[in-house]
């Protein structure tokens, strides 16, 4: 072959890989953007609060601590459906186009919460809002890990959980300068009215990214997931590579059990019990309760309201720094050595902030001891197990059923997210600060439950993923 021809083939396959990763850096990103609203949505809630409990009269809703749980936990209430519906829908039509129906419930949500008259209107459209952010919480992780290819998967998926903690500090960070900025009666409404940018950046994208190449293969499609493999991967090579695997386990399949008959196998349900125990650990560490309430605990310790607001942007700073290691971290440790190492940080941070709270006096010491004890829980909750939730929700399960039991999982994982949002106030009013030690110890129960139970996935495609749970399980 001349030096020529060569530097020709040379020039085609680099034109390919840079065609390839730009395509894959459009398609995550605009999957992300859904996972972007979902941080927003949900971080917002904590600069909105201290202005909804307001009076009617000065622009806020008069919420008390059980109508205050109750509009938190009605978002989380509607993931939990939104989370189990989407599971269906994309195993049915295909994670494009239910990204695309979920960025319609986006606007649609956001918009009503901005424009809510009265405390049942706001928990309604938050309920809508929260069948958005349940749905695209099961569906963008799959999307991502399907156009993924297993050497970078890991970080790819991961940029789903820097996207959360990105909306969550983009939120904290326009709470804290509109409150500084504008003194306007029912502020809070143009905080939450912004939730609507991300739904309509997700909305147009979706117009612009292929289908998953997985969920074609799964409906017999493989010669359009072909296409699609052949724009994703740095060459045809790697994509015919990916689609004889893919071909292989579907025939495979054809020998197996049908999804309703698979769902009832052992090894399927044990991988169920595992994803739902995962929710659980993510949930009861408590990190919510930080991200919704920690204003509301700063002003407990004597913190003005803007000062408390701008204090949790501590949060938002910390949560994108830990990701960010996190992404690095993933794809260097095992799924289960990362996990671990955040739940012991987590444990010890949960009895010390009890600890501050309970014995220290009240004074601006106790504030910044109990902010820095948050800021470090939230280090280790980002950068160990949160990124790593999103991550194994991705693999864990059987691509016949992958759409269904994620979403199942995440749906149970929204429920747990609910009865922390929904009690966290009501305990603390009524037990107090001990409260914290409650989560330390139903952390110490989640560490054994982890050390136990938790199979490792790292350095698997999904088949292969698929084939060594099913053989240890």
């Amino acid at each position: 072959m001349s030096s020529s021809s060569t530097s020709a083939a040379a020039g085609q396959q680099g034109r390919q890989r840079a065609s390839s990763n730009r395509l894959i850096f459009i398609s995550v990103l605009v999957a992300t953007m859904g996972a972007l609203a979902f941080g927003y949505d949900t971080g917002i809630i904590a600069g909105a609060l201290p202005f909804m409990t307001l009076p009617a009269d000065q622009g806020g809703l008069g919420l008390d601590a059980y109508s205050e749980g109750m509009v938190t936990a009605s978002l989380i209430v509607g993931a939990a459906f939104g989370s189990l519906a989407s599971g269906y829908i994309s195993d049915r039509f295909g994670r494009r186009l239910t990204l695309r129906l979920l960025s319609v419930l986006f606007i649609a949500g956001a918009l009503g919460t901005a424009i809510a008259p009265s405390i049942p209107f706001m928990i309604a459209a938050r309920f809508l809002l929260g069948i958005a952010v349940g749905g695209g919480s099961a569906t963008v992780p799959v999307f991502i890990a399907e156009i993924a290819g297993p050497s970078r998967r890991a970080r790819l998926v991961s940029r789903n959980e820097l996207m959360i903690v990105s909306g969550q500090l983009l939120a904290y960070v326009l709470s804290a300068v509109m409150a500084a900025l504008l003194h306007t009666p029912g502020i809070w409404r143009y905080m939450l009215a912004v939730a609507m940018v991300p739904g309509v950046l997700l909305l147009v994208g979706t117009f612009f990214v292929p289908a998953s190449p997985r969920w074609l293969a799964s409906k017999g499609r493989f010669d359009e997931a072909q296409d699609v493999l052949e724009q994703l991967r740095p060459s045809k090579q790697d994509a015919q590579r990916e689609v004889d695997e893919m071909k292989a386990q579907d025939e495979e399949a054809r020998h197996r059990p049908k999804a309703r008959e698979l769902l009832r196998q052992r090894w399927v349900i044990k991988l169920l019990l595992i994803g739902v125990g995962l929710g659980f650990t993510a949930q009861f560490t408590g990190v919510n309760a930080f991200m919704y309430y920690t204003p509301i605990i700063l002003k407990n310790t004597g913190m003005g309201t803007n000062a408390a607001l701008t204090a949790t942007i501590g949060n938002g700073v910390v949560s994108v720094i830990a990701t960010l290691l996190g992404i690095w971290a993933i794809g260097r440790y095992g799924r289960r050595h990362l996990l671990m190492t955040g739940l012991v940080i987590v444990i010890l941070m949960q009895a010390a902030l009890g600890c501050v709270l309970q014995f220290m006096p009240q004074n601006m010491t106790q504030s910044y001891t109990a902010l820095a004890c948050i800021l470090v829980f939230l280090l280790f909750m980002q950068m160990c197990i949160s990124p790593v939730y999103w991550l194994l929700m991705s693999e864990l399960f059987p691509m016949q059923v992958r759409g269904l039991l994620t979403g199942t999982a995440v749906s149970m994982q929204w429920l747990f997210n609910a009865s922390v949002a929904f009690t966290f106030p009501i305990a603390v009013d009524t037990i107090g600060n001990p409260t914290f030690f409650i989560f330390a110890a139903i952390n110490i129960g989640s560490l054994i439950f982890v050390f136990l139970c938790l199979p490792e996935t790292k350095g698997k495609s999904l088949e292969q993923i698929e084939k060594h749970l099913k053989k240890e399980l």
